[in-house]
């Protein structure tokens, strides 16, 4: 059986609907709170790593928020084609879009082959379980006012299955951790003003295409009070950000290893003898 080609992969983003979205929320201002976290996260953890990254770029769809950032950084659009040069660059980052891409593993592949050899790649973008409040408040409103179900709220990879991915991209050292974030409302409107403010609106390609219902957000705004009230402030609601940070290498030699298999000179049973007989 053939592998489904890039034609037949279903399409997730409506990727002029993004656009049109990131544009609006940049001359508005960009709410870049989620952005400004993911940067600093990213700036401390390049700190730990006792090494200078000369040839850095940078995968983004807020160009302006994190060129300043990164300065010498050279900035790639997040298109399903990257702009990248292979063996370019020692360090690249993929900041705030992975969530929103078609093909994650393409993306961080073509990432991986931009790197020279001990090269690092690192991506923040949301996932986990953001805004799970909203898609459950979300879905049981349009059911019970419609009786039906469309798409609202982007999926999100959760942390092992992202993880995976830089594997299948052929880093080494592959880490994937997460940083969650609780974020306090006044009511569920002002927090979906908050997402277009953020460029992180329903531009999925499959949401409903005509008006919703005003009864739908007056049910789902009714359910996301009585049941995701912020602990510290009831007359608010709360939802959650969670953001995931993949960090991988390209492959050296120079790189630690794991022993092969069979490779070990104790037995891991005569070890933990040894342990437990110490006085």
């Amino acid at each position: 059986m053939e592998a489904p080609s890039a034609t037949d992969r279903p399409v997730l983003t409506d990727r002029a609907a993004l656009k049109r979205q990131r544009r609006r929320a940049i001359r508005a201002g960009h709410a870049d709170v989620l952005h400004r976290l993911a940067a600093d996260e990213i700036h401390d953890r390049l700190a730990e790593i006792n090494r200078s990254f000369t040839q850095t770029a940078l995968v983004t769809g807020f160009p302006d928020f994190w060129r300043a950032r990164f300065p010498d950084a050279r900035i790639v659009a997040d298109d399903p084609v990257l702009d990248l040069r292979p063996g370019a660059h020692d360090l690249v980052i993929h900041a705030m879009s992975l969530h929103w891409a078609d093909d994650p593993v393409g993306q961080i592949v073509q990432s991986a082959r931009a790197l020279r050899e001990d090269g690092l790649f690192i991506a923040a973008c949301l996932g986990g379980q953001t805004l799970h409040e909203v898609r459950q408040v979300l879905a049981q409103a349009e059911a019970e006012v419609t009786g039906g179900l469309s798409p609202r709220i982007l999926p999100m990879g959760e942390i092992r299955d992202m993880g995976a991915l830089l594997g299948r991209a052929g880093l080494a050292l592959p880490v994937a951790d997460l940083v969650s974030q609780r974020a306090s409302y006044r009511d569920l409107i002002h927090l979906a003003r908050d997402l277009r403010a953020m460029g992180e609106g329903n531009a999925m390609a499959a949401r409903l295409r005509r008006p919703t219902r005003r009864e739908v957000f007056a049910r789902a705004a009714a359910i996301m009070a009585e049941h995701h009230p912020d602990r510290d402030d009831p007359s608010r609601v709360a939802t959650t950000f969670d953001l995931v940070f993949l960090t991988g290498w390209a492959p050296s030699e120079s790189q630690p290893k794991p022993l092969r298999p069979g490779s070990a000179k104790t037995r891991l049973a005569d070890a933990l003898n040894e342990i437990r007989n110490k006085p």
